[in-house]
């Protein structure tokens, strides 16, 4: 999950340093990255949260709402865009997988019946966080700064889930 983030912070400045592109493509470019972004960001935790409680409907409401939350968040910014040029209104959907996949680091200490509300919590807070009015996040992805920071932090967090597979 975090790979995807990388991935998609890097391809935004590529696409953005080509050349010839034409208003064609930037506009497909951004509906192909709402379509990657609801899967990265949206589906795709919320295939793990399911996994992780093992497929119980319960887990299939916060999954839904987790998926919920990501297609209003991102109908909101296509429709929207950003506050000021500058700032998303609720939390960006590329967070979701940066602090799920960090509070996963954390899942080894935990039995999996205490780890599990710890999952699923995190899920809910974020997506009711996505979709808040009262939030402004800083359009992260832009910088190349903070592009070597996310870079760091991939790196760093697979190597450490790298480690518990040894």
């Amino acid at each position: 999950m975090v790979w995807a983030v990388a991935f998609d912070w890097g391809d935004g400045l590529i696409a953005r340093r080509m050349k010839g592109r034409t208003g064609h493509d930037r506009v497909f470019g951004g509906q192909l990255d709402i379509l990657i972004d609801i899967v990265s960001y949206g589906v795709t935790p919320a295939i793990l949260l399911m996994s992780y409680g093992g497929f119980d409907p319960l887990f299939l409401v916060g999954a839904f709402i987790m998926i919920a939350a990501s297609g209003i968040r991102l109908s909101y910014f296509s429709t929207y865009g950003l506050a000021g040029g500058t700032h998303y209104t609720g939390l960006a959907l590329d967070n979701n997988s940066l602090i799920m996949v960090f509070v996963f680091s954390f899942e080894t200490l935990f039995c999996t019946a205490a780890f599990t509300p710890i999952l699923y919590a995190t899920g809910l807070i974020l997506a009711a966080l996505n979709v808040s009015s009262r939030i402004k996040t800083p359009k992260l992805s832009g910088n190349p700064i903070n592009v070597y920071l996310l870079g760091t932090y991939t790196v760093l967090i697979t190597g450490i889930f790298g480690w518990k597979l040894i």
